[in-house]
């Protein structure tokens, strides 16, 4: 089968697409800089996988020879880390993702599979289901660089270089390299480690929703989809029914965690996005995928599987989970620059 590229591949969904790659019998690489530890003894022992620890600012062509497809995550991935540096959010998301792709080009890959983000959409009344002509209206430096990204690769797409964009709705459910600051994820937690479902809202923000697994059947199904489908194309990556308002998704937590309350703070946080999507050119341009989640199903797995690693307060709140804590530790220790080059 023809080799897999997947950057990120020890991060949330990454470590899930390349598990699932090697499961379906793709050679895969995995390219990270581990800021979040390796996630290569996580993936199948008889699986043909190398792993290539780079910065993906410092990617160079010979890490792409042979390479048929590239499936690229790798970045400051969410506006948290973005805003702590604005700039270096632009260098890393944008700058070298851009790089990344047109090196691939020379290179002869056939296929790059870009994780874009709905978030790039900001905010909108809920009135309607944005599709993907909707206007962009980014509100913040994660969100400006993935348009700024999709602008400055969509030129490269050919008949030898096929692109897509993926904009990923909001993700939630377990992982081997499990993230606690989205929003299902972290509302699961609240309810298992205070008894308490906080809103840092009315609760009226609308959330599309989908689950990491789901995502990386997405990137799979466009890997196989013919090029003419999806070469030059955008995609909301969800499901309808997955549009939830923040205050729902906090009542389907309550109803699966028994003994816990709902407090809706009424507060104006730092995140101020809200959008609901349609999804339906996924849907009728690629059957292959066929999502497996929905909310229920999945914060029922994200409470079993918190009990089962006994997630309590400190965990919760923890640097192995929260990736700013993480490379705010990174920092402060002195084991990478203020640019996030190691030292």
């Amino acid at each position: 089968m023809k080799k897999i590229l997947v950057t990120g591949h020890c991060g949330y969904i990454g470590s899930l697409l390349t598990k699932m790659l090697l499961q379906q019998g793709y050679p895969v690489t995995g390219l990270d800089t581990v800021f979040f530890d390796s996630a290569c003894e996580l993936f199948p022992p008889d699986g043909e996988f190398r792993a290539i620890k780079k910065d993906i600012r410092e990617v160079a062509e010979k890490d792409l020879e042979g390479v048929y497809a590239i499936c690229h995550l790798a970045a400051l991935s969410n506006d948290p880390m973005g805003a702590m540096d604005p700039e270096l959010t632009r260098n890393i998301n944008h700058k070298a993702s851009v790089r990344l792709a047109k090196l691939a080009k020379k290179a002869g890959v056939e296929r790059f599979i870009f994780s874009s983000s709905c978030s790039m959409y900001g905010i909108s009344d809920g009135s309607q289901a944005l599709t993907e002509d909707a206007p962009f209206n980014p509100v913040t430096a994660y969100a400006k660089s993935k348009v700024d990204s999709e602008h400055d690769i969509l030129p490269l797409g050919d008949e030898s270089f096929c692109v897509t964009f993926l904009r990923n709705t909001t993700a939630f459910g377990t992982s081997p390299k499990l993230r606690v600051d989205l929003v299902v994820n972290n509302l699961v937690g609240w309810a298992v480690t205070t008894g308490e479902i906080r809103i840092m809202s009315d609760g009226t923000p609308w959330r599309p929703l989908i689950h990491a697994e789901d995502i990386a059947r997405a990137f799979i199904a466009v890997t196989e989809a013919p090029q003419a489908t999806v070469n030059r194309q955008a995609f909301n990556t969800g499901i309808n029914e997955e549009n939830y308002r923040v205050r729902e998704i906090a009542e389907t937590v309550g109803a699966v965690i028994p003994g816990c309350r709902i407090n809706i703070t009424g507060e104006h946080g730092n995140d101020s996005r809200s959008y609901r999507v349609d999804f339906t050119r996924i849907k009728t341009a690629l059957p292959g995928f066929r999502p497996q989640w929905n909310l229920r199903k999945g914060v029922e797995d994200i409470y079993d599987n918190y009990l089962r690693y006994n997630m309590d307060w400190e965990r919760f709140n923890g640097r192995y989970f929260v990736r700013l804590k993480q490379l705010q530790h990174l920092l402060h220790m002195g084991y990478v620059s203020n640019e996030l080059y190691w030292l």
